[in-house]
């Protein structure tokens, strides 16, 4: 608790992919969450490397609509098209798909706090029902009595980041499999839905804390095996994130991806 104290501070997001959660004011709630996504999707390799590409995308986008949001909406102007690389192995075809998927989502619900919302309590991706298997491996595998303890005001079964996932599926940027680690997914949805926080924005209430998963950074992954959290053959997989977040309930039973900070941060300063 005492390094989540020392490492959930606001200096916390300088150098961070975390620094785009504020790029635009939380009233332009759209924009937040579109910015957060394709930084939180961007967000893997040499931070030096993939923050500048997240910020050209964000400075393109002002610069040529006035928001993100806007930007997505009337078709990306001004974003290259082609199969050269924009980063690492993603191509600029490859964003344009993820922008395409985004823009869709704004159309159809405005946001995607509304849209995603709407999705985990009605099981409707869209204007489709989720098929039966969709549902399954959305099963919510850790937490169960809590979840239970909700019902009637929040969603029994439904694991939002397997949903997220669904919701992309022409991107190859967003990462898929239910037995994913999901790395990206998860840190997305930490700052979208963490309240009380100097770095995550808490901004979707309507989906609990304690449902979340840790997300399995390489420092996440070295500090859980160096304090016995997790054994020394885990690999980044779901089943090691549900592993990962079940111990540090014992420590946050109410808000255990906090946890997060604790294992990055101090990876990181090793």
């Amino acid at each position: 608790m005492a390094l989540a104290d020392k490492y959930e501070i606001p200096s916390f997001c300088d150098g961070d992919p975390s620094r785009f959660l504020r790029w635009y004011p939380v009233s332009q709630i759209a924009d937040v969450e579109c910015c957060s996504f394709i930084a939180a999707m961007l967000a893997f390799g040499n931070r030096k490397q993939f923050i500048p590409k997240i910020q050209s995308i964000m400075e393109m986008a002002d610069r040529t609509s006035g928001s993100v949001s806007k930007w997505l909406l009337a078709g990306s102007p001004n974003f290259t098209c082609g199969e050269k690389k924009f980063y690492r192995f993603y191509s600029y075809d490859d964003m344009h798909c993820l922008f395409g998927e985004l823009a869709e989502i704004l159309k159809t619900a405005g946001s995607l706090g509304e849209y995603f919302h709407k999705i985990w309590k009605t099981g409707v991706l869209g204007d489709m029902p989720l098929g039966e298997g969709v549902v399954e491996d959305a099963v919510v595998e850790q937490g169960e009595t809590a979840v239970a303890e909700d019902r009637g005001r929040l969603s029994p079964h439904k694991n939002l980041d397997l949903l997220i996932s669904n919701a992309f599926p022409e991107s190859a940027i967003v990462p898929k499999g239910k037995n994913s680690a999901n790395k990206r997914v998860h840190m997305f949805l930490r700052w979208m839905v963490r309240q009380n926080s100097n770095v995550d924005l808490g901004i979707w209430n309507w989906y609990p804390q304690r449902a979340l998963l840790i997300p399995l950074d390489v420092h996440v992954m070295q500090e859980g095996k160096k304090l016995g959290l997790l054994p020394e053959n885990a690999t980044a997989s779901r089943k090691t994130a549900v592993m990962l977040t079940e111990k540090m309930k014992e420590v946050f039973p109410e808000d255990p991806a906090r946890a997060d900070f604790s294992l990055f941060g101090t990876g990181v300063d090793r």
